[in-house]
């Protein structure tokens, strides 16, 4: 996938060119569990692992990634750090534990608020996450991929209400998940640059890709790009 969002802020981390790897899979309704959705993220962490083992056969200088990822939920790191924002929860986290998945993102937790903005009718809020790693460099959480199991008829309907999104139930696409019409599936998106960007261990992802930048970031990284 590769778009322009005009809407952008732009920082370190964000361009108003995005490349990703998206992708898509075909699961039983078995599967539509956490477990299968531990499955998938630990499979997508080793193949990030690999390609770190890779650079390092071929001489560069890699970022230290822990073995394994850690899961936690939004509403449990909510509850590490109740006095923090979610974004400093996540930093928080990541310098801890190195890689972590955060697990249910879209609907409120128990102070009222979300973790972040999710689609009411892409991802499962119960059954989707994001996975983040910690940068050394930066001194913050990267996030690589954000994935989850895809709703059904009952989560969708869920979600459109909590979210007062209900107008869209006549739309074609919802009528064919309401009807049972669309197969089960789980997907997400690996951000491109964003992770060579941290593998290569640069500091702007201006360094990986080519993009817009307006004056002000110019005059804040005027050093590397």
């Amino acid at each position: 996938m590769k778009a322009i969002r005009t809407g952008e802020i732009l920082d370190s981390l964000h361009s108003y060119y995005v490349d990703q790897w998206d992708w898509e899979k075909v699961i039983d309704v078995e599967d539509r569990n956490i477990d299968y959705l531990k499955k998938i993220v630990n499979q997508i962490y080793q193949s990030i692992l690999d390609t770190v083992t890779w650079m390092q056969f071929q001489g560069y200088e890699v970022p230290n990634l822990p073995k394994k990822v850690l899961f936690i939920s939004s509403e449990e790191l909510l509850q590490r750090y109740p006095l923090l924002t979610s974004k400093q929860r996540e930093n928080e986290i990541c310098k801890e534990f190195g890689a972590v998945f955060i697990l249910g993102i879209g609907a409120k937790l128990s102070d009222g608020f979300i973790h972040d903005e999710r689609s009411p009718d892409y991802d499962d809020w119960s059954l989707n996450g994001d996975l983040l790693v910690y940068s050394n460099l930066l001194k913050q959480a990267v996030e690589l991929s954000s994935m989850g199991i895809r709703v059904n008829k009952h989560s969708l309907l869920q979600q459109l209400t909590t979210s007062n999104t209900l107008n869209r139930i006549d739309k074609p696409y919802h009528q064919m998940i309401l009807n049972e019409q669309l197969p089960y599936t789980i997907g997400g998106g690996i951000g491109q640059s964003r992770l060579c960007m941290f593998l290569l261990q640069q500091q702007h992802i201006g360094q990986v890709q080519c993009s817009y930048w307006e004056e002000t970031t110019y005059d804040q990284y005027e050093d590397i790009l």
